[in-house]
């Protein structure tokens, strides 16, 4: 009995430390089984990859630690994120440097090049048909635009027609972009294209606003055509006749023989002044009289003065009335219309005033004249100087020969103009 409880007692304390050795070692055997399954998995995925040959892992307690070379710093920093998404990693330590083997960091880039050199010759042929297609919708897009009769006919000038033409070459030329991305399936391109050119027109429209302003206003005088060539016109108080109207600027021919270049975008904001339209014009011109005149006599004197006169037009007739009464005597205005085309109006008002003067000196009508003049007198007597009643004759030669310089102007071949006799007139 006493041998019996001594075995039995051994038995009873040498039992729990047999289990916890048999414990402490299946522990160990599950944790080194565990990291060599992380290694191999991590092994597996840089075999796939390919590009990680020489790297080597090894793991422990679940701390990962890589060593080796990659051809690219961008490589090495991957393999962090890709080692942590490994499932029983704890962390991981990253030795991998990049490879100063100049062979090795052009592998990749070599292969890079005939990868896409491969795709570019499988992708050839259909930029071919694309490019083909393009430049057959361009070439029907040219020819048509070249076309004289539709353009021409249908726009009042060559410059509108020019405009047409542009724009039938633009549209056909972004058909051909649509049709070539559509056959290389990439129209989703276009919308890009699309967007990027309208940032770039707007900023260039910012830039060049001057100039696309004055565009658009030639564009309206080319359809208003608000003059004629020869016409006298006055714009933004210059006198002129007209030359030409050009994509740019409205010529004008002052009546000293110079050349006035303003802006279509000022001519199309300013005030314009067409003496030419009508062909009769006025004339009016002021003169004083003494105040114990008889006003009655003296208008009635005037205006049949005026009227008498061969180049001055019997309707609309000659009027004169009184303005204004003055310290130094009474105002009258006197006016009479002319036909221009063949008379010249300033030298028909000059005319009119030097006979007005003769009628009314003849009716013993004091002209008063307000500056005071020092007279000095001499015994011999002068003799006196008769002035000359008979009325000249007045025609519209310099206005004629200011017409034939612009005509000779207008005959140069090199010239643009967009005046056309034949277009509507505003």
């Amino acid at each position: 009995m006493r041998l019996f409880f001594l075995v039995a007692l051994f038995l009873a304390t040498a039992l729990p430390v047999t289990a916890q050795e048999a414990t402490g070692t299946i522990t160990t055997e599950s944790t080194a089984g565990q990291d060599a399954a992380i290694a191999n998995r991590i092994r597996e995925i840089l075999t796939e990859l390919g590009s990680y040959d020489d790297v080597t892992v090894t793991v422990s307690e679940g701390v990962v630690t890589l060593r080796g070379t990659t051809t690219s710093a961008l490589q090495a920093g991957a393999l962090d994120r890709l080692a942590a998404r490994v499932e029983g990693v704890v962390a991981v330590r990253n030795q991998v440097t990049e490879t100063t083997d100049i062979a090795e960091r052009l592998d990749p880039a070599l292969d890079r090049f005939r990868a896409r050199l491969d795709q570019f010759i499988i992708f050839l042929p259909l930029a071919l048909i694309a490019a083909a297609a393009f430049a057959i919708v361009v070439i029907i897009g040219f020819a048509i635009a070249r076309l004289r009769q539709p353009w021409e006919r249908m726009a009042p000038n060559m410059f509108i027609a020019e405009i047409y033409r542009q724009l039938v070459r633009i549209a056909f030329f972004v058909l051909g972009i649509v049709i070539a991305l559509d056959i290389l399936n990439a129209t989703a391109l276009l919308s890009t294209i699309l967007g990027a050119a309208g940032i770039i027109g707007l900023a260039l429209g910012f830039a060049v606003r001057d100039t696309v302003e004055n565009f658009i206003a030639s564009v309206m005088l080319s359809f208003r055509q608000p003059f004629r060539p020869n016409d006298t016109v006055e714009i933004n108080g210059d006198i002129g006749k007209v030359i030409r109207l050009t994509s740019r600027a409205t010529i004008l021919l002052s009546f000293d023989g110079n050349h006035i270049r303003i802006p279509n975008a000022t001519v199309f904001k300013s005030r314009i002044i067409n003496y030419s339209q009508n062909a009769e014009r006025r004339f009016t011109f002021n003169i004083m009289v003494e105040r114990d005149a008889d006003l009655h006599a003296t208008r009635t004197l005037v205006e049949e003065t005026v009227q008498n006169l061969p180049f001055v037009l019997t309707d609309p007739a000659a009027q004169t009335w009184i303005e204004a009464l003055h310290p130094s005597g009474v105002e009258l205005v006197i006016t009479g219309w002319v036909d221009q085309n063949e008379t010249s109006i300033v030298r028909a008002k000059g005319e009119a005033l030097r006979q007005v003067k003769l009628a009314i000196q003849g009716a013993g009508i004091v002209i008063p004249d307000a500056t005071q003049a020092i007279m000095l007198t001499r015994d011999l007597a002068q003799p006196e100087i008769a002035e000359n009643t008979v009325v000249e004759t007045v025609d519209a030669s310099d206005s004629e020969a200011l017409d034939r310089i612009v005509d000779a102007e207008r005959d140069m071949e090199t010239t643009e103009d967009l005046l056309r006799e034949d277009s509507p007139k505003e």
